[in-house]
């Protein structure tokens, strides 16, 4: 029997108890993937729990999934959101398949707002007090999303910063003539330059696990290449 290639993805959203849980767990096949879902129901069940009938759902994600849903005329694969990112299937340069993944939208604009609204009591610090502050916020968001294939979403970040800064500047008197060159020259002496800062799975795998060495006895681990990053 020829086996699928591709992967579902059982995507579990909260589960109805005090300590809420959320997870991925990858399938090679979509029977596999729903007789899981099936006993995961049947076992909280026993415990009076149920999974978030709104966060869990079955995904098509995987190598194959561009394809055989191109081939069924569904469109592009789904996406889904953990972690603060959205995981994408996507292609690198080489055109081989590979996880992308990009900070959630929702979660960078709320980030930015709550920044908007810190900088209104801010204003009229100097303008390298507003600098450092910033520096540590731009530090600290890139500390966590600065991962490989998220460089957009990072550049996206730190422009909004700048633009929120320039207009913060500009509000504090109507004669401040604060232009794009000098905001940039600011940004460029305040701001950590977008870039990524986190290795790529591959590279974590190789520190934590020497085997992975072609040089060691045993051949190298492989990472299965629909399953999440």
């Amino acid at each position: 029997m020829r086996r699928e290639s591709h992967v579902r993805f059982f995507e579990g959203g909260r589960v109805r108890f005090p300590s809420a849980t959320r997870l991925i767990i990858g399938f090679e096949l979509d029977k596999d993937a729903r007789r899981f879902q099936e006993a995961m129901c049947d076992r909280l069940r026993e415990f009076s729990l149920s999974l978030h009938p709104e966060k869990t759902r079955l995904i098509e994600f995987g190598r194959f999934a561009v394809e055989r849903r191109a081939h069924r005329r569904l469109g592009k694969p789904e996406t889904f959101n953990f972690l603060g990112f959205t995981f994408i299937c996507g292609t690198s340069s080489g055109g081989q398949f590979q996880i992308k993944r990009k900070t959630r939208r929702d979660r960078m604009r709320a980030k930015l707002k709550e920044i908007r609204e810190e900088m209104r009591q801010r204003r009229h610090h100097s303008i390298p007090e507003q600098g450092h502050w910033l520096r540590q916020v731009v530090t600290g968001f890139f500390a966590y999303h600065a991962v490989p294939t998220n460089i957009w979403s990072l550049g996206t970040f730190r422009f909004r910063i700048i633009d929120l800064w320039r207009r913060s500047l500009r509000r504090r008197s109507q004669k401040d003539g604060t232009t794009w060159r000098r905001i940039t020259k600011l940004a460029n002496d305040f701001l950590p330059r977008a870039r990524i800062l986190h290795p790529w799975p591959q590279e974590r795998f190789a520190v934590k696990y020497p085997r992975w060495e072609p040089s060691a006895r045993m051949g190298p681990a492989r990472l299965c290449a629909g399953g999440a990053q």
